[in-house]
């Protein structure tokens, strides 16, 4: 007899289990996508133990006539596909004909269903094995799917599931992922008999504030773009609301939920200007594209996908992100991106010139045009122009500075909290991109050298990287084996903390190598420039000096967060400061 040998049906069946069903969240994603693919408007999604003792659901779908629920235990058997062509153009969730195959094989599965203009329902079921024949049941119109003692014949593989609580954090997060996707749809989550979630049908906006919570849905950005046949819609989560985790980052394309690392990447860069560190952006973001431009056919579990023509897809990801984190907040509507207003005359000219001619070598010498400003754009509103003038300024005017580190501003919405050092950061990291890009850094000689006292590393490293130094605008020379002399710096750092700048970016070029932060580091070495570049706190403002730094916040993209993520400024509304004083109750 050969060594060869055909492998029983069920055997196959469970070696396919292995890798569509990898435990009870398996069975939720899949089961929910079938009756998504059925067009059902309501679902219903019941769990015990986590969903390793059972899982039910029941939609409204249009249910399965009593001559194909035997097809639908069977394996490669499937109304959602027919020849190839159909395959290169999937528009359904599901298509590969295995799934429920696959759980009934490890699992004891009851299928009943009623079909539309159906007298009354059918049923079926399998234990592990060959299904039962079809008899009649009583249901409404839809379908109800209800999977028992998961793994009952494979005690090998019910080891390996985890604690109940475990088992149902994946199972509702299966769950999330399906409700995000289809927020017309309205879903319900029940475990051991008690609701979990319930979402109504609605709105992606009101689905996603749901599933993400409040505060996501209250600082996000909004994302909408087009190009040809890609679109991408959704929530970009403010770089302040980053996560430790991965755990809020939900990623659809053509309504299927991927991980995708072509996307990921894009993603990651969009948020590189924004998000330093090792915190994780939180987005819900929704990719369209032509079937046939992508592959869903890599794996069975259905959550990897592969491009046609990668490259303009992230491309197109990319800059559409950047473009919506990028844009200025406007006071008390933080979910969108919202363009700049246009400044009266005066203040035009004004930010013109901050921004043009002004080259902005340091926080004190922003201000040097500020002797020929026009009053009216340095100072508060006053009168009946306080409305009118406030709306101008998103970011509103300058009452006080307070404890030398933040900024207290009145706008139309309320009172703004600005955080100068980080808002300052940000400004002169953008200015300094753009310096680099346009011209490069134009040195600027110290009258007096900056001595500072070095070791021996920080010697060796500013003497053989002399030209790298020189590349970003800086001189510095040993003095002697202790001590180094800086005797230019960027025109635009001039007036920062020299000896910290210095010290941070010989840290970086012996840490990453000279052509590494030249290139790939360049962003990073950036903002450790413009950190040490920024005004300090408890420097000591006057009103004008508050209000030109407003004004460049306002001219300013990603002013809303400092190089590291985290906020510059914070709007405290009317209705905030009434309920903090408990006025009108």
């Amino acid at each position: 007899m050969g060594a060869i040998r055909l492998l029983p049906e069920t055997l196959v069946s469970q070696i396919a289990a292995g890798e569509v069903v990898e435990r009870p969240a398996s069975v939720v994603k899949e089961l929910v996508e079938n009756s998504l693919d059925a067009g059902a408007r309501t679902i219903t999604v019941a769990l015990a133990q986590g969903g390793a003792k059972r899982i039910k659901v029941t939609d409204d779908g249009r249910g399965i006539a009593a001559e194909d629920l035997p097809l639908a235990l069977a394996r490669h058997a499937t109304s959602k596909i027919a020849t190839l062509a159909d395959l290169e153009q999937v528009a359904t969730l599901g298509f590969r004909g295995e799934a429920l195959a696959s759980i009934a094989s490890v699992a004891r599965v009851a299928i009943v269903s009623r079909s539309a203009g159906a007298q009354h329902a059918w049923r079926i079921a399998a234990e592990g094995g060959p299904a039962s024949g079809v008899e009649p049941a009583a249901h409404p119109a839809g379908t109800s799917v209800e999977v028992a003692d998961l793994y009952f014949n494979t005690p090998a593989r019910r080891k390996f599931l985890k604690t109940e609580a475990t088992e149902l954090g994946h199972a509702a997060e299966a769950f999330h992922r399906v409700a995000l996707a289809r927020p017309d749809v309205a879903m319900t989550l029940r475990h051991n008999e008690r609701v979990s979630a319930h979402f109504p049908a609605g709105g992606l906006a009101e689905r996603i504030a749901a599933v993400l919570g409040e505060t996501f849905a209250r600082h996000a950005r909004a994302v909408e773009a087009q190009a040809g046949s890609l679109r991408l819609y959704g929530y970009a989560g403010a770089p302040a609301q980053a996560r430790a985790s991965r755990d809020a980052q939900y990623l659809f394309v053509n309504g299927r939920f991927v991980r995708d690392r072509l996307l990921a990447h894009a993603l990651r860069e969009a948020y590189a200007d924004v998000l330093h560190g090792d915190r994780f952006a939180a987005y819900a973001l929704f990719l369209e594209i032509d079937p046939g431009a992508v592959d869903v056919n890599v794996h069975p579990a259905k959550t990897e996908v592969r491009f046609r023509d990668p490259r303009p897809v992230h491309q197109f990801v990319f800059h559409a992100v950047a473009r919506a984190l990028a844009g200025p907040v406007a006071p008390g509507a933080p979910a969108a991106a919202v363009p700049a207003a246009s400044p009266p005359p005066a203040r035009a000219a004004f930010q013109a010139r901050l921004g043009v001619e002004q080259p902005v070598a340091a926080y004190g010498a922003l201000f040097t045009a500020l002797r020929e400003a026009p009053a009216e754009v340095l100072a508060p509103p006053r009168g009946d122009e306080a409305a009118r003038e406030t709306e101008d300024a998103p970011l509103g005017y300058a009452l006080a500075q307070l404890h030398g580190v933040y900024i207290l501003a009145q706008n139309r919405a309320g009172l703004v909290l600005v955080d100068m050092h980080a808002a300052h950061e940000r400004i002169l990291y953008e200015r300094l991109k753009s310096a680099l890009a346009e011209r490069g850094f134009v040195s600027q000689p110290l009258l007096i050298p900056v001595t500072l006292t070095a070791d021996a590393l920080e010697v060796a490293t500013a003497e053989e990287h002399a030209a790298t130094l020189g590349a970003l605008g800086f001189t510095v020379e040993p003095l002697s084996p202790t001590a180094l002399a800086v005797r230019s710096v960027p025109e635009l750092v001039a007036s920062g903390d020299i000896p910290a700048l210095v010290r941070g970016l010989l840290a970086d070029i012996r840490e990453y190598g000279a052509s590494r932060v030249l290139a790939e580091r360049q962003n990073e070495l950036l903002a450790t420039m413009a950190c040490h570049g920024a005004v300090r706190a408890h420097r000591t403002l006057t009103v004008p000096e508050m209000n030109a730094l407003l004004r460049q916040m306002e001219a300013t993209e990603r002013s809303g967060q400092c190089n590291h993520g985290r906020p510059t400024w914070h709007q405290l509304t009317l209705a905030d400061l009434d309920r903090l004083f408990l006025r009108g109750r």
